[in-house]
């Protein structure tokens, strides 16, 4: 697992109110696949098939994607007790691959938003990555990432939206956003 300074695994967080965040977790698991490493993906809060999820069947064998929500992306003002579950079965998925050490690379995405919502607590979420094996590089995707994991992450990128063209009343795009 230590290839060329892989080592000691870092953290990133992407986060903010601007686009990208999941497609910039997206590009490092290609990178990550594309250098040999396995790269675990597991998305909260979304669950319909996504050009993330065709691609990473079709082109990449070593990078999982589970989807733990119901179709769409789920809002706080839409939240079921089917959403708690499906977040709590993706939390438990997420906490084994990170301690089992069988992955390189390991994306939450959508965790942060999961913690905002108080869908999960924030201090497990930190004993986790506390607690992961060792060389496990994460990425923690989401708006509105918490105090306590922007601390102890190494890497922390904020998006910020300048200008969307949603603002011009153009619809998300299949292939472009999803």
């Amino acid at each position: 697992m230590d290839q060329e300074g892989l080592g000691r695994g870092l953290i990133r967080i992407h986060t903010g109110r601007g686009k990208g965040k999941t497609t910039a977790a997206l590009g490092l698991a290609m990178l990550a696949v594309g250098r040999g490493l396995k790269v675990y993906i597991v998305q909260f809060l979304k669950g319909r098939v996504t050009g993330e999820s065709q691609a990473a069947t079709r082109f990449f064998p070593d990078l999982t994607l589970r989807f733990f929500g119901r179709p769409g992306f789920i809002y706080s003002r839409s939240l079921t007790p089917e959403d708690q579950a499906l977040v709590n079965e993706g939390w438990n998925l997420a906490s084994r691959i990170l301690a089992g050490g069988e992955h390189d690379l390991v994306i939450l995405d959508e965790i942060n938003r999961v913690l905002a919502l108080g869908l999960i607590p924030v201090q497990e979420v930190v004993d986790a990555l506390n607690q992961r094996s060792p060389g496990v590089e994460v990425v923690l995707t989401g708006r509105q990432a918490p105090d306590e994991l922007i601390a102890m992450a190494d890497i922390v990128t904020e998006m910020y939206p300048v200008k969307h063209y949603y603002q011009a009343g153009v619809k998300a795009r299949r292939g472009i956003e999803w």
